[in-house]
């Protein structure tokens, strides 16, 4: 390699922060600023709402996904973008699987969490959006951010409880507090075999 080459490169490098997680192919992060951060290069986002879904209905009923994600997120994100939950984890990582077939290359991922409209931290957020990433490593795309190998362990670690924990969440108490019942809050935070992928906007 030439030094004019190896010059060009750490110029390139150093011109993407860290916070992008561009070397990995399945990034994880929080928020719009999340959006922000990791989606803007990636050819699909998954945006993860898990009691805001849930309490809305589209997770369960057939709504419409595209009401889940704002406005500000789409406009950020130039790639394919889905909506995913605990319930359709699995769904959306076989679309996946077969959108990166289409491009018949590898497809970078920004797999984010809405968070708490606050700021505060939404578990529920984080053990939705850990489904999906643990769902895309049992089809083989594994190639994770240490930020999205930690959302995964966070769903493979509490897999047994998820249900019961998104329903205790702050999320999700405060769901219960506005109406919601509890019933439809942890049927969408079990898995569904039959669910399938929630696509926003195709690539």
């Amino acid at each position: 390699m030439s030094e004019t080459t190896t010059t060009d490169s750490t110029t390139a490098n150093a011109a993407v922060p860290p916070s992008a997680q561009s070397k990995y192919q399945v990034r994880f992060d929080h928020g719009t600023g999340g959006v922000r951060r990791i989606a803007r290069e990636a050819d699909v986002l998954v945006w993860v709402d898990q009691v805001t879904d849930a309490a809305g209905g589209a997770a369960t009923d057939g709504g419409a996904p595209g009401l889940l994600v704002p406005r500000d997120v789409l406009a950020d994100t130039p790639g394919a973008v889905l909506v995913a939950g605990l319930a359709d984890a699995a769904a959306a990582a076989a679309w996946i699987l077969a959108e990166q077939e289409r491009l018949g290359r590898r497809a970078f991922l920004a797999i984010v969490a809405a968070g708490r409209a606050d700021g505060g931290f939404a578990a529920d957020d984080l053990l939705a959006a850990g489904a999906v990433i643990d769902a895309l490593a049992e089809l083989g795309i594994d190639d994770t951010s240490p930020e999205a190998a930690v959302a995964c362990a966070s769903y493979t670690g509490l897999r047994r409880a998820v249900a019961h924990l998104a329903t205790a969440s702050v999320g999700g108490r405060e769901a219960i507090a506005a109406g919601i019942d509890p019933v439809v809050l942890r049927r969408a935070a079990t898995r569904d075999a039959g669910a399938t992928a929630r696509v926003v906007r195709r690539r």
